[in-house]
């Protein structure tokens, strides 16, 4: 699954704010905004968003 779609499922479901989870997860409030445009991030950014996400499942 693509990782912009985990993400936009994730703050539907929690109702966190997008800039919110750019900040908490890798210091970037734009993240998310610049995904939405095309931005593809590193494999290290990647990384750190799955990890968050996989965290948000588990709790």
């Amino acid at each position: 699954m693509e990782l912009l779609v985990k993400i936009e499922r994730h703050l539907r479901a929690t109702g966190m704010p997008r800039t919110r989870f750019g900040r908490d997860t890798v210091n970037d409030p734009r993240l998310v905004d610049d995904m939405r445009r095309g931005r593809v991030p590193g494999a290290d950014v990647r990384a750190r968003i799955e990890r968050a996400l996989a965290g948000a499942r588990a709790q």
